[in-house]
């Protein structure tokens, strides 16, 4: 009974372990989504007139869902408080939030010009509503609404949720926090990958390059401790992609745009129909990027490494008395 005792249970943590935390927080997903499911095939929401306005709606349904399995999953399975997800908010919070917004702007429109400069895309429109039927002022803003909402969610459950509890869990590999943080980061990209590989000509290659996007997203909280970065970086990333230089979005169209363009060149470079994150543009500007975060953080902070201490429990400098025995939790929990 120990032993099957330790698989479930951490002692020194008084907690699930890390493993069945993740399931706990699917399971959480699972169950609020059900209901909400069932809401919005009554109200049949697919089969409104306005897709944009249709796909909106279930972004945000989407986010409502995850924050709300991660909140739920936060408070009764690990134990610690919401804004533990790498989102306490402070100044330097806000700043770094700016500079992903800032990052993933300026990568786009580094890909948009040099696209344009090699006669790879070409222009066929401007202010495009693309079949909708007001101004474009008001059809951008769902797009915005969308992509806001989903760098958010994505980046609370991707890098928040995720990869904290998976780098915690990992310790038990003996490589200490820093490599326990490495390995997380590489399985909740591949998971991030994994999760778009259903989207609209998807292939193996765009699969595996935007698990390379979820390490370059990842690169900014696994320096930080933040979410703040990732955030702004997926939300600008995404709408300027789709919604200001008009590329495919993870093979998606975005709807209005600012540019309308049309694709050509070689789909290597360019990711072809599923958008820049499919081709050696893409993966070049994660590269930048990435670059670009280190030497932000490390302008701002006073290291510019890898915060190992994402893979310690909040409560680990307690010692927790447990049938006479003390533990002091600095094992993994695995």
């Amino acid at each position: 009974m120990e032993t099957m005792r330790n698989i479930f249970w951490s002692a020194p943590e008084q907690r699930l372990r890390s493993v069945w935390r993740l399931l706990m927080q699917i399971l959480f997903a699972i169950a609020l989504g059900i209901p909400i499911g069932g809401v919005l095939t009554l109200l049949n929401i697919e089969a409104m007139e306005d897709p944009l306005l249709s796909r909106a709606i279930g972004g945000l349904i989407s986010g409502i869902i995850l924050i709300g399995s991660v909140y739920l999953a936060g408070r009764f399975v690990d134990r610690r408080s919401f804004a533990d997800f790498g989102q306490v908010l402070s100044r330097k919070w806000w700043l770094e939030l700016l500079f992903g917004l800032a990052l993933g702007a300026g990568l786009m429109l580094v890909i948009f010009l040099i696209e344009l400069a090699f006669g790879w895309v070409t222009i066929t429109e401007t202010f495009a509503t693309r079949g909708l039927d007001y101004p474009f002022g008001l059809a951008i803003l769902g797009p915005l609404v969308l992509f806001v909402a989903v760098g958010y969610y994505e980046e609370l459950f991707s890098r928040g949720y995720q990869l904290t509890n998976m780098a915690e869990g990992l310790r038990f590999l003996k490589l200490g926090n820093t490599g326990a943080v490495i390995i997380a980061t590489i399985i909740s990209s591949a998971i991030f990958g994994i999760l778009h590989a259903g989207n609209p000509n998807a292939t193996f290659i765009s699969t595996l390059n935007i698990s390379l996007a979820g390490v370059f997203l990842g690169l900014g909280y696994i320096l930080t401790k933040n979410i703040a970065m990732p955030i702004g970086l997926h939300i600008t990333w995404n709408f300027f992609q789709g919604n200001v230089f008009g590329f495919p979005v993870s093979g998606t169209n975005a709807g209005p745009t600012f540019i309308a363009i049309e694709q050509g060149g070689p789909a290597l470079w360019t990711g072809g129909q599923f958008g820049p994150e499919a081709g050696l543009m893409g993966i070049s500007a994660m590269i930048v990027g990435s670059l670009l975060t280190w030497l932000y953080v490390r302008a701002t902070y006073d290291h510019s490494g890898i915060k190992g201490e994402i893979a310690d429990y909040p409560i680990a400098e307690t010692t927790i008395v447990v049938n006479d025995s003390e533990f002091a939790p600095t094992e993994g929990d695995y």
